[in-house]
């Protein structure tokens, strides 16, 4: 298992575990990450400031990632966790908190304040990840992601 930096041969694998995971959990795609710009581009788009993606390779197969970034159209130092999706033989092997880790590290190196991130209702597993490493649950949305379909919002403080 090796987590590294997003290359621009990964985009296609990304955006497919992305989509393929946002249908499986049935959410829609328009207010999710399915329809972000982002998602059809992920290298150069966490080629900016204060940006990294960073991918899940097993054996030379891409099964997931997840990005940090500044916080979209809100005044403040947070950043967000973006478009953390894996497979599904990923899924419960202790990769996501690893990848979680990876992440939240990135971050606070960058001495942001806080980290936000948005769910779905219904991705249970994610949740508790993200509670068991300090997440809160929010009552409102920080900022404007553009991800309206997603109803959980968490932010962890560092």
């Amino acid at each position: 298992m090796k987590i590294r930096k997003i290359l621009p041969e990964d985009n296609q694998a990304i955006k497919e575990i992305i989509q393929e995971s946002i249908l499986e959990h049935g959410a829609p795609k328009v207010g999710t990450a399915y329809s972000d710009a982002a998602t059809q581009a992920m290298y150069a788009q966490y080629q900016k400031p204060r940006s990294a993606y960073y991918v899940l390779e097993v054996d030379g197969v891409v099964l997931g990632g997840a990005g940090v970034a500044p916080l979209d159209n809100y005044k403040g130092n947070v950043s967000e966790l973006q478009k953390m999706y894996f497979k599904p033989e990923a899924r419960g092997r202790g990769y996501g908190k690893k990848m979680m880790m990876t992440c939240l590290e990135y971050a606070a190196s960058l001495k942001f304040e806080s980290i936000y991130l948005e769910t779905m209702d219904n991705m249970y597993e994610a949740q508790g990840l993200y509670k068991h490493v300090g997440f809160e649950l929010l009552k409102a949305p920080l900022g404007d992601t553009g991800h309206f379909s997603c109803p959980v919002q968490m932010l962890k403080r560092f």
